[in-house]
């Protein structure tokens, strides 16, 4: 390996896309592909065997997934940079990576050069977030690093997951004995804090999150 070579491991489920990254990055001289992995098992056992300096780690994966591969790999593997590259955008997908340790969160739909700008960006130490999701973190920063769905108050997350059951506003007011105008509140800043904007993509959220009733 020669001095200075940025060594990379690439973990997703996709046979198309590991090896569409691997051929992007054999053009950077200062790159090298030291291994592959589909799922998060064997992303721990690949980090374990070649010890990359970045990992470019995939959310849906088809055993325990993404962040808890991340989780699972820095406990062991304390000074690898881990750089989230997938398809989720929401807050809480990106909340829940950066959490877990991330070092960046790369959107796969950018362009390959902001690729290779994430990883001379977390090579130095320093956070990459594309920037369509890059208020995401200033977020995070100004609300004491809680995650969406934890800033929303207790009262809020029962409007939230009554909304989902499929219940009307009138079915919600009575259920909680609240007037139609406050749920109507309630849905209106649970869907800005949550980053959505209308009913569909407030169920398709919780849905993608597995989040449960309170």
């Amino acid at each position: 390996m020669a001095s200075g070579t940025t060594r990379i491991l690439i973990v997703d489920d996709h046979g198309v896309i590991r090896e569409g990254i691997a051929c992007l990055l054999e053009r950077v001289p200062s790159v090298q592909v030291v291994g592959a992995a589909d799922s998060g098992k064997e992303a721990i056992k690949a980090a374990l065997l070649h010890k990359p300096d970045i990992i470019l780690m995939d959310l849906v994966l088809p055993d325990f997934g993404g962040v808890d591969a991340t989780q699972r790999i820095l406990a062991v593997l304390p000074t690898v940079r881990i750089i989230i590259l997938s398809m989720c955008r929401t807050p809480e997908h990106v909340y829940r990576a950066m959490r877990a340790g991330a070092s960046g969160y790369v959107l796969k739909q950018s362009a390959a050069a902001e690729l290779l700008a994430a990883i001379t960006v977390t090579m130095k130490g320093d956070r990459y977030l594309s920037p369509a999701i890059r208020h995401f973190e200033q977020s995070a920063t100004e609300g004491s690093d809680r995650s969406p769905m934890e800033s929303l108050s207790a009262r809020e997350r029962e409007v939230l997951h009554l909304t989902v059951a499929s219940m009307t506003s009138d079915q919600i007011a009575k259920r909680l004995n609240l007037s139609n105008k406050t749920v109507a509140t309630y849905r209106s800043r649970i869907m800005q804090k949550l980053g959505v904007t209308d009913r569909t993509a407030l169920i398709r959220y919780v849905l993608q999150h597995e989040i449960t009733p309170p």
